[in-house]
């Protein structure tokens, strides 16, 4: 698979990443014998890039992957995780004692010394723009602990101030099909500074699988039921913050643009591939298919020219008014 290099970590990734929230939680039970399957899957079609979190499963993805990693010494993978979520979010939380506590914690879930990349969880929009927060994370870098470190986001003015800080590894953002406003000022801009870009919610939470209908349910604790007006967090990490009906029937309209031999997702995850700036993509699996079916989406290279002419119609038409001034 196409490597490329991850910002300012200076290690090159997979263009396919595997994301893990799936495998702690809030999208349906996963069984640990199944979660520990998507993770060989991804490794074999050549995924060299896994994004968790410290708040999946309250530890549970952290723990799965240090797991497995034990049990396959010498593999090549980065490991991204996320800290912040697990206390109140109001930016005196933010501090380089709590930090030491959080990335701690992750040290011991994932069985290492140092963290890969460690990325600030969508943390209040105050903390990106606080000269404490770098000069905390600074410290942790030179303390050995952590090995870089980034910032995961849900407006694109939080991109930009963390981008704009000399030592920003990489920044996670929401970028799909329904989600172009990062393509007009944050991927421009991460290219310049040699800021890498880590594309999240890649499949709309799915609806760009071209797989539900408007009739579809999903489990209670699936947070496509319960965060879908937002009630548990940010509603822009459910569905891309679209409206569910609407999105429906754009991803059918997407459907019907891809050309034949390639799956709906995988034309999805191809099209944030060809995007310039982008470093990898992290579409989540539940089972090991998924995973060997997003990882075959970097070979997916000729879509044709109409492909992004007609994204940005979609968008424009269906999703730019509601969305594009939110985030």
């Amino acid at each position: 698979m196409e490597q490329r290099t991850l910002g300012r970590t200076g290690r090159p990734v997979s263009v396919v990443g595997l994301g893990t929230w799936q495998l702690g939680a809030d999208w349906g039970e996963v069984e640990d014998k199944d979660a520990v399957a998507v993770l060989e899957a991804a490794v074999d079609a050549g995924v060299t890039f896994f994004d968790t979190a410290d708040v999946y499963g309250d530890g549970r993805s952290e723990s799965t992957i240090g797991a497995f990693l034990k049990d396959n010494p010498g593999l090549d993978v980065l490991v991204g995780t996320k800290m912040g979520r697990r206390v109140d979010q109001t930016p005196e939380n933010y501090t380089l004692a709590n930090f030491r506590q959080w990335i701690d914690r992750s040290r011991t879930n994932l069985g290492v010394d140092a963290l890969d990349l460690v990325q600030l969880h969508c943390p209040p929009t105050a903390v990106y723009s606080s000269d404490e927060v770098y000069d905390a994370l600074d410290t942790l870098v030179s303390d050995g602990v952590i090995r870089n470190y980034g910032v995961s986001v849900e407006r694109t003015d939080e991109a930009l101030e963390a981008i704009a800080r000399g030592n920003t590894a990489s920044v996670q953002i929401i970028l799909n099909a329904f989600r172009l406003k990062p393509l007009d000022d944050v991927l421009p801009a991460a290219r310049a500074a040699g800021v890498g870009i880590i594309a999240r919610v890649p499949l709309a939470s799915g609806l760009l699988s071209g797989k539900y209908t408007k009739d579809t349910a999903f489990a209670e604790d699936d947070h496509r039921t319960y965060n879908r007006n937002g009630a548990a967090f940010d509603v822009g990490e459910t569905f891309s913050g679209v409206d569910y009906a609407t999105g429906v029937e754009a991803a059918r309209e997407f459907a019907g643009l891809v050309p034949d031999g390639v799956t709906t997702a995988q034309a999805a995850l191809a099209w944030i591939i060809a995007q310039q700036g982008v470093s990898t993509v992290i579409p989540g699996a539940r089972n090991p298919e998924q995973a060997r079916t997003n990882a075959a989406a970097a070979g997916c290279t000729d879509l044709g020219a109409q492909l992004n002419t007609a994204v940005v119609d979609i968008y424009d038409r269906r999703f730019r008014d509601a969305v594009h001034p939110r985030w």
